[in-house]
């Protein structure tokens, strides 16, 4: 079903994982893609990555789809990049219609982020990547949209964002994936009247590659704590960005959707 068929669209952190689901189900709704990484090749570090892919990258695998693509190497934490990679996109297509903002990620072991005992260059690094790469993106891109009169945008949080961790651990990612959550119900506020929407999705144990390999044996142990009794798929993800973009949430938002298998509650 083609749903976005006309349509262009900007998923950030798309060299693999979630990121590289979300874009491909946007192609195969219709869009044209520019998907954008820091490295678009990322996906070579972890084997399992590496096996989902059906060509030499993510932009190859959106062209094989039939929709023209832009890859983008940036990093979200420098707005000047981003800006840069921004105005290729609107050079060459002259509009945005959908951006997922998808780029972030923590850094090291949990133990070592608690609340109380933050190393504060780590801090800094992950908020500046997740929160920070968010604003630079949607800054970017809203101006874009606003000339159109229309858009979505689609920010990334996580479970991390919406309840601590028990133990007080990787707090610099659940504070940074909380400063999304907020940021994206500012937007909902300051971009309806042109026309744009802008919705957030939290996932939580989602199965790509890279987290399937670190999971190994506590696969099962993690299944079990979820009341839908399995750890969930990229394409449970990709399914709402989907939705999001789509004419049926034309209606919806400053909204926060868990893709979490009701572990959340």
């Amino acid at each position: 079903m083609s749903t976005l068929t006309g349509l262009t669209a900007l998923v950030t952190g798309a060299g693999r994982g979630l990121g590289r689901a979300y874009a491909l189900h946007l192609a195969e709704l219709g869009a044209d893609v520019a998907v954008l990484d820091v490295d678009m090749h990322s996906f070579r570090d972890f084997a399992a990555e590496a096996e989902q892919m059906t060509a030499g990258s993510v932009g190859e695998e959106v062209r094989a789809l039939g929709r023209r693509s832009i890859e983008l190497e940036a990093d979200v934490s420098d707005a000047g990049t981003v800006e840069a990679a921004v105005a290729r996109v609107r050079d060459e297509w002259d509009r945005i219609d959908v951006l997922v903002c998808n780029a972030g990620g923590g850094m090291g072991r949990p133990r070592d982020s608690r609340a109380s005992s933050m190393d504060l260059d780590a801090f800094d690094a992950v908020v500046r990547r997740n929160l920070y790469g968010t604003v630079h993106t949607c800054t970017s891109v809203a101006p874009i949209m606003k000339e159109h009169g229309s858009g979505r945008i689609i920010t990334v949080a996580s479970g991390a964002g919406l309840r601590p961790s028990k133990d007080g651990g990787y707090a610099h990612y659940g504070v940074a994936k909380a400063g999304v959550v907020m940021y994206t119900r500012y937007l909902a506020q300051d971009l309806g009247r042109f026309g744009i929407t802008a919705n957030c999705i939290a996932p939580g144990f989602i199965g790509t590659g890279r987290l399937m390999e670190g999971f190994g044996d506590n696969e099962e142990v993690i299944a079990r704590g979820v009341p839908l009794r399995r750890i969930g798929r990229t394409e449970d993800c990709a399914s709402v960005v989907g939705f999001l973009a789509g004419p049926g949430a034309a209606y919806i938002t400053g909204t926060v959707i868990p893709i979490d298998g009701g572990s959340g509650g």
